[in-house]
């Protein structure tokens, strides 16, 4: 069975009503500012320079580059637990495997789109996934709606949650990478870079688990614990990031979820015979400390953290639609992703 060409991603629902309101995002890159959350901090002793950055109107992967080449080391040297966005100021940790010779003071660095605050030594690479989460403070501006809809359906955010969806940046251009990934698992096309392959498999991925979110919600099951359900740790229903081996929910949620795989079947099954195993995420995010204020009538200041994985755009789309300046450039950066 060959599913039909994934031409542009869906209008996934939201879990809340909708306020009619919009607003503009990252129109400074001072309107979102991203702490990354580290799991530990560097032990002062090791073969590893940790560098405290922060950086302004530079990718993660670009400043990792100006690293390796003032450190003189290669590319694969240089390590970091997450993809930052672009557009934005952000501060996260980049390690460097520097075992012998002479420590450089790379706090000395002149660049005009990041400065590193300090340097340490430390015994492990940084490598993705290794943080707690990000600490976010989003500035929109031009507010336009009813501050009475914001503000009830903030409060519901902040108590009860939102869908944890994987966010658009995951998909690449107009979800371009689902489509090549679907290609690739049928085997219309031939993809012989690790990397590429790797980027189709999470983007699949990703979309099936938020087609089961989205079914769920469409169904009025939002908030509710279904017959089958697996738990996280917190307590809260997970869904499925697909792959070979049993399948581990029961009942309603596991008919659920296998009708969303029938859908889908060449993603599916071509994730199995990829060699992904069966996981689960949470279908709930859940911001942490999670404050908003109005400096101006049409100025709304939200802040907020996020587990590792989870997107802010998951949070900002139960409350109003956003648009962004033109320089946006979509799947550039992560930085709307706690990754």
């Amino acid at each position: 069975m060959t599913d039909s060409p994934y031409t542009t991603l869906p209008q996934w629902p939201n879990a809340y009503p909708a306020t009619g309101a919009s607003a503009t995002l990252k129109l400074q890159n001072e309107d979102f500012v991203v702490t990354e959350l580290p799991l530990q901090l560097p032990s002062g002793e090791g073969e590893h320079i940790w560098l405290d950055i922060e950086k302004n109107g530079a990718n993660t992967a670009y400043v990792a580059q100006q690293l390796a080449e003032a450190a003189g080391v290669q590319d694969r040297d240089v390590g970091y637990a997450g993809l930052k966005d672009r557009y934005a100021i952000t501060r996260q940790w980049f390690s460097i495997y520097l075992p012998k010779g002479e420590t450089p003071d790379l706090t000395q660095l002149q660049h005009p789109e990041f400065k590193v605050l300090s340097q340490t030594r430390h015994v492990k690479k940084l490598r993705p996934g290794d943080l707690q989460g990000n600490r976010f403070r989003i500035v929109l501006r031009d507010v336009i709606g009813d501050r009475d809809a914001i503000e009830a359906n903030l409060r519901a955010v902040a108590s009860q949650g939102v869908p944890n969806y994987f966010g658009a940046q995951r998909f690449g251009h107009d979800g371009g990478n689902v489509e090549q990934g679907r290609a690739m698992l049928a085997r219309e096309i031939r993809v012989r870079n690790p990397k590429k392959k790797g980027i189709y498999l999470s983007a699949v991925r990703s979309f099936v688990f938020n087609e089961v979110l989205a079914l769920r919600i469409q169904q009025g099951l939002w908030g509710q614990v279904l017959p089958g359900d697996v738990m996280d740790e917190p307590g809260r229903p997970t869904g499925p990031l697909w792959g070979r081996g049993r399948v581990s929910t029961t009942d309603q949620t596991q008919a659920l979820e296998n009708g969303v795989s029938e859908r889908h079947a060449t993603l599916c099954d071509g994730m199995e015979h990829a060699g992904l195993d069966q996981e689960r995420r949470s279908l709930v995010a859940s911001p942490q400390d999670m404050t908003w204020e109005w400096p101006q009538a049409d100025q709304l200041v939200l802040t907020f953290s996020l587990p590792a994985g989870n997107y802010a755009t998951s949070v900002l789309n139960e409350i109003l639609r956003t648009t962004e300046p033109g320089r946006f450039v979509e799947g550039e950066g992560e930085g709307a992703a706690a990754e």
